[in-house]
């Protein structure tokens, strides 16, 4: 982290859920401390692998909170504000002013149909009510709507956007953004979301990533970022080899689709690590079956995840 500017390993934190569906809070306080031990360099809670798309408003505080509580300080926490528009998202940002993350993190408005007009308004809107930075969420699988290079660089170069978490899957898109970031006397932090090409975004330009994955294995991840630091790359590529051979769980259930698969992969390895107590989803995501469980977890033992990053 560089001043305001996070870089490095930032997890988007997982919501865990009791059986009958409340928060989990032991559970999350052992996700939160697992990662923080493995020596990533902040969190993002209430991101798309929180479910924050199903969490009602006292939920979303009662999960930010949360966080913000267990990191205690120790690494800065970025919160979501995904709302479909201005306004919406405001109410979001007041809470996370009034819980001290240290910074939002913002789609483009979603739902009703919009183009870069739009989207340019509604970040300046955002920034114009917050002391708080600003980074640009783009998940174009949600929002329908890919964040164009020379609009984010644009506005972070006018001081709107402090940095832009990509999950665009858009590799070069990605590209393209780092090369104009990059002319543009780099205003803007880049953390991709692209859970196994991480090496070839840090080729490209990235200063971090913001993986799922780094749920479940962290320390992974921090090696893989400590080793790019460091221009080691027969290192990071054998990492993200490594950690591509463990996304695999996300493919072991084939019958389903979207966050049922890809964050319910994620939690059931969580739970076979006893990291935490249940892999139930929130409605209307369906628990993963004991055999999708049984799959996952021999994976996860074939890989090897636990080992915490060496400082």
């Amino acid at each position: 982290m560089t001043g305001h500017r996070i870089t490095g390993v930032v997890p988007p934190v997982l919501t865990p859920f009791t059986a009958d569906g409340e928060i989990d809070l032991p559970s999350l306080e052992r996700l939160v401390t697992r990662m923080i031990e493995a020596g990533v360099d902040g969190l993002f809670a209430l991101g798309s692998s929180s479910e924050t798309a199903y969490l009602n408003d006292s939920r979303r505080a009662a999960v930010l909170e949360a966080v913000m509580g267990i990191a205690a300080g120790r690494v800065p926490v970025l919160a979501g504000v995904i709302e479909t528009q201005l306004e919406r998202v405001l109410t979001q940002v007041r809470v996370a002013e009034r819980l001290g993350a240290a910074g939002v993190v913002a789609t483009a408005p979603f739902y009703a149909i919009t183009g870069p007009d739009e989207t340019e308004a509604h970040f300046r809107g955002i920034a114009a009510a917050t002391d708080l930075p600003v980074w640009a969420y783009d998940i174009p699988v949600c929002t329908h709507l890919k964040l164009g290079a020379d609009l984010l660089v644009r506005l972070g170069a006018e001081g709107v956007l402090t940095g832009v978490k990509d999950s665009s899957g858009d590799d070069v898109g990605f590209r393209r953004l780092a090369m104009k970031n990059r002319a543009a006397g780099e205003p803007l932090s880049l953390l991709t979301g692209h859970e196994v090409v991480v090496d070839g975004a840090y080729l490209a330009g990235a200063h971090g990533s913001v993986p799922g994955l780094g749920n479940v294995d962290p320390a992974g991840y921090v090696r893989m970022h400590r080793a790019a630091r460091d221009e080691d790359w027969v290192t990071v590529r054998a990492e993200q080899d490594r950690l591509a051979a463990l996304f695999e769980i996300v493919f072991v259930p084939g019958d389903k689709v979207g966050t049922t698969a890809g964050i319910g992969a994620f939690k059931t390895a969580l739970r076979h690590l006893g990291v935490i107590e249940t892999n139930v989803m929130s409605p209307p995501m369906v628990v993963l079956n004991d055999d999708h469980a049984r799959r996952i977890g021999a994976i996860c033992d074939a890989v090897a995840v636990g080992a915490v990053a060496s400082a």
